[in-house]
């Protein structure tokens, strides 16, 4: 990989958005991305992102996700801007090491924002040093952007509850060690009637209905609930309000799907500047034709934007600031960006582009995914379009109480 994603991450760095240990970090995660990953095997995937699991913890990285010190974690609360600064390094490098990072932080969020001490004390410490996979079960086959959907059942049977239904399209499905699962438990209609719930892998009646592949190599199944029963002292929070805390915890992670987005769209440009500076053509260089130098320009551009989107959340987040408008904006801008700067990329290199294998091939087989999950494009659309009509009608209401 070229200087030219180092150049261009180290200027986002001077922001005003950054403090001096988020530039160490920055620093650090880089140095360690280019020790620890420059070989991969594809072939086994899940002994890949379990070996990758054991690294990030073993080197601390794994703590920026997890709340808490007394559980294992870097700060009392987890820092959204360090969590996008790791997510768009490792990207940057690898995808794999970006989804085994991003799962250990999405799928213990939930125990992170609302779990008891003795939850906490469980199930973070081992999430923060790789010995723990966890994973995030929201979604379900007729349930996915519609959360409100859901039709896993959770019903009460003395001390415990019975779940029956199905998950699917659950990251690290089939090799997590636990899944912070939601269901219906009926307290009201919608979704204000849905709980969470702890589920070790080992739960008699939970399986692994089903493995999934996709075009970029990430472990995936569907889970099927069979009479499990899990014991009330698993629920996450009050009966009810799962809704609330999925929620809650994806305004921290879809800021950081938008990282990773930036990550790969910045390899992506470093890629295709190389390729421009190096192809010769009818006696020049690729790099010499002002149509190149739009399409650069053009990329440069969509990368900074998205760059400003995803740390201005981050930092809000990071100051308290309620950023469901924000983040929903940077998940939509960085990650369709991204694939239109991956398309360039890949534009630029003509036949080698499509060529398996290659860095802007596989980049183009990243990036596809992260337009659809965490809430796909058009969800975030209405996230913004419904936030903006909500503060509209706020306003009017408090100009007419005047």
């Amino acid at each position: 990989m070229s200087a030219n994603t180092e150049l261009d991450l180290h200027s986002a760095l001077a922001w005003p958005f950054f403090e001096p240990r988020h530039r160490e970090l920055a620093a650090g995660i880089e140095a360690w991305c280019r020790e620890k990953l420059k070989h991969e095997d594809h072939k086994d995937v899940d002994a890949t992102c379990r070996h990758l699991v054991r690294e990030l913890g073993a080197a601390g990285w794994l703590k920026y996700g997890v709340g808490g010190v007394a559980y294992g974690g870097h700060g009392d609360t987890i820092d959204t801007r360090a969590v996008c600064l790791l997510r768009e390094t490792l990207a940057k490098h690898s995808g794999l090491a970006d989804f085994a990072l991003a799962m250990q932080g999405l799928g213990s969020g939930a125990i992170s924002l609302g779990g008891t001490h003795e939850q906490k004390t469980r199930y973070l410490p081992r999430v923060a040093n790789g010995t723990a996979l966890a994973a995030f079960a929201l979604s379900e086959p007729e349930a996915g952007s519609d959360v409100a959907a859901m039709a896993l059942s959770a019903r009460e049977d003395g001390d415990a509850y019975v779940l029956d239904g199905d998950k699917t399209w659950i990251s690290n499905g089939g090799i997590a060690d636990f899944y912070v699962v939601f269901a219906r438990t009926g307290e009201a209609p919608g979704a204000r009637g849905i709980s969470a719930f702890i589920v070790d892998a080992d739960t008699p009646g939970l399986e692994i209905a089903e493995r999934i592949d996709v075009i970029a190599p990430h472990p995936l199944a569907r889970l099927h609930f069979a009479g499990a029963r899990v014991p009330r002292s698993q629920m996450l929070g009050v009966p009810g309000e799962g809704f609330k805390l999925a929620m809650r915890t994806l305004d921290i992670f879809r800021t950081s799907v938008a990282a990773a987005s930036l990550g790969f769209a910045r390899h992506a440009m470093a890629e295709g500047i190389s390729r421009a500076a190096s192809r010769k053509m009818f006696g020049q260089t690729l790099g010499d034709f002002q149509l190149t130098q739009a399409k650069l320009a053009q990329m440069a551009l969509t990368i900074d934007s998205s760059a400003l989107l995803v740390y201005r959340a981050a930092w809000l987040r990071d100051q308290g600031e309620s950023v469901t408008r924000e983040a929903a904006m940077a998940k939509w801008h960085a990650s369709e960006g991204a694939q239109q700067v991956i398309d360039a990329a890949v534009q630029l290199h003509g036949g080698m582009g499509v060529q398996s294998g290659t860095a802007v091939e596989m980049l183009y087989r990243e990036i596809r995914a992260l337009r659809i999950y965490e809430g796909a494009t058009e969800v975030q659309q209405l996230i913004i379009g419904r936030d903006l009509l909500k503060a509209h009608a706020a306003a009017t209401a408090g100009d007419n109480a005047k």
